[in-house]
């Protein structure tokens, strides 16, 4: 199984990489996992994750500013390939960002990421916080248990998503989307590279996903 980690100079990929070697080995997974800013071996992925950490912006432009690479990536995951985005690269899903531009996303779930509004807490949100499911509804979540931690650093988040492809949410002064997935495509808001035995189990569960 080729796995690839998507470089575009946006940090956390090499932790990013490591969960997913380390949560292959515990499921006893054949992975190849390469971090790789090189189209064809995009082209050739089983699994694609897209990593993010900045403003929604700068990662886009990054991302496109790779010749083919985000060419390769759509078309990869357009056929059939397991995506999964972490943080910003779960935002990038959404239809745009509204992070101190109108900037355009990949619009695979509905939705833009607006400022947390969170008033009167400390932003970035950082640190851990309960993940509210409902067990059982996506493969991504098995072996977890509403109210499992994940660790969380962002300012901005998800706003107006389909219920439909909503899988998880967090409180922080409210509600906040904490994961979405869409068909073969799948994100985290969260650090799931960061956030222990919960993070390892929901990228094994993503190593194993066969949407």
């Amino acid at each position: 199984m080729l796995v690839t980690v998507i470089d575009y100079n946006s940090g956390n990929l090499a932790s990013a990489a490591r969960g997913l070697v380390l949560a292959a080995a515990q499921r006893g997974i054949k992975a190849d996992v390469r971090i790789t800013a090189d189209p064809d071996v995009v082209a050739r992925a089983d699994r694609i994750v897209l990593p993010g950490q900045g403003a929604f912006a700068d990662c886009a432009a990054g991302l496109a500013g790779v010749d083919g690479l985000e060419e390769a990536m759509f078309a990869r995951v357009d056929a059939g390939a397991p995506f999964l985005g972490i943080c910003v690269g779960m935002q990038l899903m959404a239809e745009r960002g509204l992070e101190h531009e109108v900037t355009p996303g990949f619009g695979w779930v509905r939705g833009e990421i607006r400022a947390l509004p969170a008033p009167g807490l400390r932003l970035p949100h950082m640190g851990w916080n309960e993940l509210a499911f409902e067990p059982g509804s996506h493969k991504l979540l098995e072996g977890l248990q509403p109210g499992d931690h994940a660790y969380f650093v962002h300012s901005y988040a998800l706003a107006g998503a389909d219920p439909a492809q909503l899988l998880a949410t967090t409180d922080y002064g409210g509600p906040v989307v904490a994961m979405v997935a869409h068909g073969n495509r799948a994100g985290t808001q969260f650090h799931a590279e960061k956030s222990q035995q919960v993070g390892l189990r929901i990228l094994g569960n993503f190593l194993e996903w066969s949407p």
